[in-house]
């Protein structure tokens, strides 16, 4: 008997024998996804929630990364308005009934609702580096130097603020994989880069933050996907996240130069996810569906079958066409 979709990716992500390697792909729903506000637009949540149910409806995925667009900000005010890191220290809890909590809660159980028993879903949720620099309003550069300026303002005040903000992304975690059912989390992060952003920094500032919202998540299910996210070319250390404790791994192979094959050898005891470019100038837009049978027989070929489910480095383009992935699944099913 055929194996159901979702044993199918767990199998995969507990490196058991598949009778065909999972795929999985996704992108934005909304123009303006880091900056939109759901909290204070509903309809945003909406449309989001619309688009995500006629993707998984249409394209049929074997598993969902649920998107966040609209719920990209902490929406506290201290955060908000900080623009120091001693202002930034003085972030307190937000409360558990705030719609920071409710809200995507709600939304997560509004698709396991519906497709939670047949389909494995993973909620994206960021890091809180990642979310500071996503509520600033200039350029992803200027974001990332505007964070990496706290950080040499005053460590120990970011860290703090961190572990503040972390331990909320930690609580959003536990709730929606306990409360709303997903599979697990989707957990987003990137080495910050600039002046003074070396690995000890890193490992003093966010790691332990990091590392917090991971162990929460895996006390309520041992499903949960690490992104070490290359959006937008942003190029990363793979090998500070060897110890994170995550069951399977997602990079940017294409813009890290890195393999599904090559990263086995930094994380052997992890699943691995990915392999493909997520650029327009990529094989999964643009390519023939000869081609793109062709990079997924390169990719399994060199990376193995075990442990394996593919996807993109990132989010893909909005505009692609679904076929795309379905020409990914069939090769993936060819012997």
């Amino acid at each position: 008997m055929a194996t159901g979709k979702k044993e199918l990716v767990l199998n995969a992500m507990d490196h058991k024998a598949v009778e065909r390697v999972p795929a999985g792909f996704w992108f934005h729903f909304l123009d303006d996804e880091i900056h939109a506000d759901a909290y204070t637009h509903p309809e945003l949540e909406q449309k989001v929630l619309d688009g995500e149910i006629r993707y998984i409806e249409e394209a049929q995925p074997d598993f969902v990364k649920i998107m966040t667009d609209g719920f990209f900000s902490y929406p506290n005010p201290v955060v908000q308005k900080a623009r120091t890191a001693a202002e930034l220290a003085k972030v307190q809890p937000l409360p558990d009934d705030h719609p920071f909590f409710t809200r995507q809660v709600a939304y997560a159980k509004e698709i396991t609702r519906r497709y939670g028993s047949d389909i494995a879903t993973f909620y994206n949720l960021f890091c809180a580096g990642t979310t500071i620099k996503f509520m600033q309003p200039g350029t992803l550069a200027e974001d990332e130097a505007f964070l990496a300026q706290l950080v040499r303002e005053d460590k120990a005040a970011v860290k703090a603020a961190f572990d503040v903000i972390s331990a909320d992304l930690a609580k959003l975690a536990h709730r929606v994989i306990t409360e709303a059912g997903v599979t697990g989390i989707y957990f987003s992060l990137q080495n910050l880069v600039g002046e003074g952003a070396d690995r000890a920094v890193y490992e003093e500032v966010f790691a332990p933050g990091e590392k917090e919202i991971l162990r929460v998540a895996n006390a309520a299910s041992p499903y949960n996907i690490l992104h070490i996210c290359g959006y937008a070319g942003h190029r990363n250390e793979l090998d500070w996240y060897r110890d994170y404790d995550a069951k399977t791994i997602n990079w940017a192979a294409v813009v890290e130069g890195v393999s599904l094959a090559e990263g086995r050898r930094i994380f052997p005891q992890h699943a691995l996810l990915g392999g493909f470019g997520n650029l327009p100038e990529d094989v999964l837009y643009r390519g023939t569906r000869a081609e793109i049978e062709a990079e997924t027989e390169r990719i399994l070929a060199a990376a193995g079958r075990t442990g394996v489910l593919l996807g993109a480095d990132c989010t893909v383009p909005r505009d692609i066409d679904w076929k795309h992935f379905d020409w990914v699944r069939g090769a993936a099913g060819a012997r």
